[in-house]
């Protein structure tokens, strides 16, 4: 009988520490995550610009979100984005990380001058490639002319924006996925290494073979990374074109931001993120159970 209590009271006193550690955290999700999703989705339901009075519509900002053409194809620009991020980003990332864990200390300038990309902001780069791809004065441009070709316009162009938006963006990520990789790299044994090459296989075998497949935990981690962050995309693609031209770069993110401070239709702009959080949610769900489908 004692000795449940001594176990009942030892258990009484972990829960309550667990409660005062946990509860600075969970305070912090309550107000800045749960609450503010919380708080869209009942705004919503209203037709309000941000200052005056709020009126219900009930479903309207739905049902509008619903035949929102641009929504739509800002949502389907969002998944172009996402599919060519990962088949970008995940080999050029891989290959990178190889090289450097087969170089060693001798690639340290190398992986110093690659991840130069990603210690840059956003929108210095943005604005960067705003003006190199400056159709009249841009760096691509004054290149042509130099070889006796025309005026090249990139950002201008519907056909070609979005592409051109994407290559930026694998260009300021993939020196992320690279360390990445690294990392799973170093939690490699260098005894399995060793044993392969014993065993009388090549770089490429153990490449192939060994070390890739040992790899899948953290390329998983890394698709999903690259999955959810092409799904919010935002700023680098609103600084480059604010969305255009003819909404031909338009994301979910920019739209949404549009609706809200350049539209002043903060009820819409809500459900907009509404859709975005319920969008992405289930592409994420979904992808993480195509992942691990065999391991269950």
């Amino acid at each position: 009988m004692q000795q449940t209590s001594l176990a009942f009271r030892r258990k009484k006193s972990i829960a309550v520490a667990s409660t005062v550690f946990l509860f600075p955290a969970l305070l912090v999700i309550a107000i800045f995550i749960i609450y503010p999703i919380i708080d869209s989705f009942a705004t919503s339901a209203y037709d309000w610009n941000g200052i005056t009075d709020k009126l219900f519509v009930g479903f309207g900002n739905w049902k509008e979100m619903f035949h929102d053409k641009v929504f739509w194809k800002a949502f389907g620009n969002n998944l172009i984005v996402m599919v060519l991020s990962i088949c970008i980003q995940m080999p050029i990332g891989i290959a990178l990380a190889t090289w450097l864990d087969k170089v060693g200390r001798k690639g340290n300038v190398a992986k110093v001058i690659w991840f130069i990309p990603m210690l840059m902001s956003s929108v210095a780069i943005g604005y960067l490639f705003r003006y190199a791809l400056d159709a009249n004065t841009g760096f691509v441009t004054g290149l042509s002319q130099l070889f006796g070709g025309g005026r090249v316009d990139l950002l201008g162009n519907p056909g070609k924006v979005l592409l051109t938006c994407i290559f930026i963006i694998s260009w300021q990520f993939t020196p992320f996925y690279m360390v990445y990789y690294l990392a799973g790299y170093s939690g490699l044994s260098e005894d399995v290494k060793e044993a392969a090459m014993i065993d009388g296989a090549t770089e490429r075998q153990y490449f192939w073979r060994v070390a890739l497949p040992l790899l899948k935990p953290t390329i998983k981690s890394a698709v999903i990374l690259s999955m959810v962050g092409s799904l919010k995309y935002f700023d680098l693609v609103y600084v480059l074109t604010k969305g255009g031209p003819s909404h031909a770069s338009e994301l979910m993110a920019t739209y949404m931001y549009s609706m809200a401070f350049e539209s002043h239709r903060n009820g819409y702009a809500s459900t907009l993120a509404c859709g975005m959080f319920i969008l992405i949610s289930l592409i994420a769900i979904v992808t993480m159970r195509l992942l691990n489908r065999k391991e269950d």
